[in-house]
């Protein structure tokens, strides 16, 4: 589409200056093809594993880092985050609102979980964004002189609300806020989603701790499995020592022989994740031109890989994510339906027919099945390929809508 031209030259402007970014990180850490030898057992003297670790430190514009294959998802990263900063008696403080459905269950929201934040004594209280989504700087203020806030969370991408993404501006901001008010309190984003799509990353404006999935932005759609760390020394040594024990932290951890996916992954990052984006934003212009509310717009400013289409029905939703599944490379012959998924009080319904399970760098579209019906679409490894899909869901929509008309 002609309107989407000058949107995608800006998306390979931020890849080029990434990718120079990552290059750099590859250069000064030393990689080479010896990083890639992978360890067993232990995984004692893993210099892949070491080297991986300061790569992603600098790229992320942070101290320190830790890189696992043992994460088996973003939420579990971010848990061993949370438990790093956080202590009994301590209370966090989300400052963008209710976090993503899964971690409700890691902070002791819903489910009543063993192990969560709060059966360990750690309080939790939330701020809601304000008006156009604009963190509401009077409201943190309030709840942070009162006392007791060890530690912020800032979710940066949406979840599954109507809410946009927050930009690296609005992160900095809130970091230099909160930390004029007391250094002592530890700024955490949960970064999921968000990388490579501006030239910073929250590590480079301030926050204190970060954490994502490797099967999201930064593992280009190669890592099969991990996630990561990044922050300050001291709370990345303590999420090291919640991921395997006290003592040991990141000093052990087999890396099989998946260090080369990792190294080859973040290299491909940059470019996979504009790839992701230029998805988004031609599928944003095409719904818009078929009638339908999509949240980002097609040219605006966007800090994550996600775009949300808001379809009304149920109907409309299932024959949406039937299309983006049949166009999948992998898995084009099932037809998705809503059940029930760990960690949410919704069915929910999945498109994604990936290579790796899961991977929400690849094209994918999931939703909670409840009112308005909004399909949260991400990812596209190469934008040829989001392109059709789309295009073919697109297809199977109006498809849909055809045949309830002569129905």
């Amino acid at each position: 589409m002609q309107e989407t031209v000058e949107k995608f030259a800006q998306i390979d402007e931020i890849a080029l200056v990434n990718t120079e970014k990552v290059l750099a990180a590859f250069h000064r850490q030393r990689v080479s093809d010896a990083c890639f030898s992978g360890t067993t057992g232990y995984g004692y003297n893993d210099m892949g594993r070491e080297v991986l670790d300061n790569v992603f430190a600098d790229v992320m514009g942070t101290e320190t880092a830790i890189v696992r294959v043992g994460f088996v998802s973003g939420t579990h990263a971010i848990s061993c985050a949370l438990f790093a900063a956080l202590r009994p008696g301590d209370t966090l403080l989300s400052v963008t609102g209710l976090p993503y459905d899964t971690l409700q269950g890691v902070i002791g929201l819903t489910g009543a979980y063993k192990g969560s934040l709060a059966e360990y004594g750690i309080d939790y209280q939330q701020v809601e964004l304000g008006s156009g989504d604009i963190p509401d700087y009077e409201a943190i203020a309030d709840a942070l002189k009162k006392g007791g806030i060890s530690t912020v969370l800032i979710q940066r991408s949406c979840g599954y609300s109507l809410r946009r993404a927050l930009s690296i501006k609005e992160i900095d901001e809130i970091c230099t806020f909160v930390h004029e008010i007391d250094e002592n309190i530890t700024v955490f984003v949960d970064n999921c989603y968000g990388e490579f799509v501006e030239i910073q990353e929250p590590g480079n404006v301030g926050a204190d701790l970060i954490a994502g999935s490797l099967i999201k932005n930064p593992g280009g759609g190669l890592a099969p499995t991990g996630g990561y760390i990044a922050g300050r020394k001291d709370l990345v040594e303590a999420a090291a020592n919640r991921l395997t024990a006290p003592g040991l932290g990141g000093n052990l951890g087999a890396t099989l022989d998946i260090n080369r996916l990792f190294y080859q992954g973040l290299f491909m990052a940059p470019h996979t994740v504009a790839q992701a984006v230029k998805t988004a934003v031609f599928t944003a212009r095409l719904f818009e031109l078929m009638g339908y509310d999509t949240s980002p717009g097609y040219l605006d400013m966007r800090s994550d890989i996600v775009q949300r289409i808001k379809f009304g029905s149920a109907e409309s939703l299932e024959a949406f994510c039937k299309g983006i599944q049949s166009s999948a490379p992998i898995n084009s012959f099932v037809t998705p339906v809503a059940s029930d998924m760990p960690g949410y009080d919704h069915q929910v319904i999945m498109a994604a027919g990936t290579f790796i399970q899961g991977a929400s760098i690849e094209l994918s579209a999931d939703a909670p099945m409840r009112e308005p019906y909004i399909a949260y679409l991400q990812g596209g490894l190469t934008f040829e390929s989001g392109k059709l899909s789309i295009m073919q869901a697109a297809s199977e929509l109006e498809q849909a809508k055809s045949n309830r008309i002569s129905d």
